[in-house]
């Protein structure tokens, strides 16, 4: 490998191409496991060898991990930066609309939507109740976790209502809303259509009374349902599937993966904490074709930071505390963006669907404000 290190015996199996693509790789990802980085040799050059040839050929080129030392009792430090601004902005006040409510979509906003719900054209009766007011009436729903029954007089009836909701959840009309509003989006801020990167993720949120199928996440310490959420650097969701909270993170991986590839066959790259590395990693690379990056914290004892020692610069300390994650807190703000729709706080509905109509329809709500704004 390295001149004058080998002498005798048979030739070794890394050469110094090899060498230079390992230095790369752990530079480009500092924090990813052995595996990830044979994996990733093995895309490279074609080389299929096993780790232990891997952690040779490092040692020998003077890459070693650098760990933490860190006391099991010291607690997480937030770094500097600019004080957080909280509460409510002019951008927050919106105007009463025609139900009372501000809530209610604007006629901006409602113009971007109106043929998705809209039935002219096609053949029978009239609707009862103008389409609009039924979309209000859903939104007013999300965002205030209004139970069915308790909708304002303002509104349509809750039973026309909450028909009206599960034949648009049922048709995917929330999800088409949603798709039409993020390419609208993504144009508006100068990025193509469609996606190549994309972010993983999973939030437990509790259940009520109302039951269902739910479980007891045993790492948060949670009893309810777990929302698996796929988004796209720009934090606007692609998929999203809702699970028993007992399901782990890299088991309900497939099918929400499998979603957003379908819907966006343009991705290359997906983003995913330690919860998905290893096999699960793995197989979604081998059935997508999609390379996929753990994105550790640098205090990670598992795998630690790979540092080249014959770099002409200090050794870099490794931080402790919280640290913001490169590509995680993007889904990490989606999960809070949708936590601001009390009806996502917890799980009130006793059917799989309609958790998921409801993330489609706070999302797409969102992107209506923004592109109206």
């Amino acid at each position: 490998m390295v001149e004058g290190k080998n002498k005798g015996g048979r030739p070794p199996l890394l050469n110094e191409e090899h060498v230079a693509v390992l230095r790369a790789i752990t530079t480009e990802q500092p924090r990813s496991s052995l595996g990830e980085v044979t994996n990733e040799l093995g895309r490279r050059t074609g080389m299929n060898v096993c780790t232990v040839t891997v952690r040779k050929a490092l040692r020998e080129a003077g890459i070693e991990r650098l760990k933490p030392i860190r006391k099991p009792t010291q607690r997480a430090l937030v770094q500097g930066g600019a004080p957080l601004r909280v509460g409510y902005t002019d951008a927050h006040r919106r105007e009463d609309g025609p139900s009372g409510m501000n809530t209610d979509l604007t006629d901006a906003e409602w113009a971007l939507v109106a043929d998705l719900f809209e039935r002219d054209g096609l053949r029978g009766a009239p609707p009862r109740y103008d389409r609009r007011a039924v979309v209000n009436a859903c939104v007013y729903l999300v965002r205030t976790g209004c139970a069915w029954r308790l909708l304002p007089k303002s509104f349509p009836p809750w039973k026309a209502v909450h028909k009206s909701f599960s034949r648009w959840a049922a048709a995917g009309t929330f999800e088409a809303m949603h798709d039409r509003l993020r390419q609208q989006w993504r144009d508006r801020v100068g990025r193509a259509p469609e996606p190549s990167a994309a972010i993983i993720d999973a939030q437990s949120t509790r259940s009520t009374a109302q039951g269902g199928d739910t479980g007891f996440d045993a790492g948060k310490k949670v009893k309810g349902r777990k929302r698996h959420l796929v988004v796209d650097t720009l934090g606007v969701l692609l998929a999203v599937t809702v699970t028993a909270a007992s399901v782990q993170d890299r088991d309900g991986a497939a099918e929400v993966v499998a979603k957003a590839c379908a819907k966006v066959p343009e991705l290359k790259k997906l983003y995913a904490d330690a919860a998905y590395g290893g096999q699960c990693a793995q197989a979604i690379e081998k059935t997508h074709g999609i390379s996929v990056e753990v994105v550790r914290h640098p205090g990670n004892r598992s795998t630690g930071t790979w540092q080249d020692r014959q770099r002409p610069l200090w050794p870099e300390q490794v931080p402790s505390g919280f640290v913001v994650q490169a590509k995680r807190w993007v889904v990490e703000r989606t999960h809070a963006w949708n936590e601001r729709a009390r009806r996502l706080i917890a799980h009130h509905d006793r059917s799989t669907w309609a958790p998921v109509a409801w993330v489609w329809l706070t999302e797409a709500r969102i992107l209506a404000t923004r592109l109206a704004r």
